[in-house]
């Protein structure tokens, strides 16, 4: 279920500068309709002294919990990998992925689950983390569909998504207008849904997920409070 989590929080290249991006941090509860628990996760992004950005993500639920971390670096307009670390613990089965992304090799290298991946690196390949933000960048410059190639294990997988509109989400720091994005999965291979919600006055923060399983069982996640650059995110009352 963390794992559904993470995929919400949890391309190509995306035309932005460094500048643009601006550092944050949110805290969302979780919750599984299924289950009379829930769950917390936080999500940052900020600036390393090195001109790199680091994303960081962190959820937990009972005893089970998983960290993720990537470090990426934008250059000549290009969102460039450099590090992947991913850990989950408590859910039956472990995971931890390594990744190192060497741009004067052009080549991927680190270990899945314990199995050694190499593959070849281009400009446009993001990792599971990077292309959120990818996301996030191309939904506020006003695209309407938008595609990624995504390293996932010792494959390159393509995540297409699709704005559904706009929308007002009712979240415990307020009423935000928010634009509302679907994950597009071929109906014969899947019938899982995501849907997304992105926050338009606070540079299109994560603020709402809601995820359908092909099980049917249901997952949602929605913003507790946050900071956007040096403000605090508020709604309207």
């Amino acid at each position: 279920m963390l794992r559904v989590l993470l995929f919400a929080l949890a391309a190509l290249a995306l035309p932005v500068q460094a500048q643009n991006l601006k550092p944050f941090s949110a805290s969302y509860t979780a919750d599984w309709k299924q289950l009379p628990v829930g769950g917390s996760a936080t999500r940052s992004l900020k600036a390393e002294s090195d001109g790199r950005w680091s994303l960081d993500f962190e959820a937990s639920m009972l005893v089970a919990g998983l960290t993720e971390q990537s470090t990426f670096r934008v250059e000549s307009g290009s969102f460039l990998p450099q590090t992947y670390r991913f850990k989950r613990s408590g859910l039956g089965k472990s995971k931890q992925v390594e990744l190192d992304f060497d741009w004067s090799a052009k080549q991927v290298i680190g270990s899945d689950r314990g199995n050694q991946v190499r593959v070849p690196l281009n400009r446009g390949l993001l990792d599971k983390s990077t292309y959120q933000i990818a996301l996030q960048h191309d939904v506020a410059a006003g695209k309407k569909s938008m595609s990624y190639q995504v390293i996932d294990g010792d494959e390159v997988e393509t995540y297409d998504f699709r704005v559904l509109g706009e929308e007002v989400v009712e979240t415990k720091a307020g009423l935000i207008d928010a634009i509302k994005v679907e994950r597009v999965r071929d109906p014969t291979q899947s019938n899982r849904k995501t849907v997304l919600w992105f926050a338009k006055d606070w540079d299109y923060l994560l603020v709402r997920l809601q995820q359908v399983e092909k099980d049917g069982k249901e997952y949602q996640i929605m913003l507790l409070e946050g900071t956007v650059g040096d403000r605090q995110v508020k709604g309207r009352s």
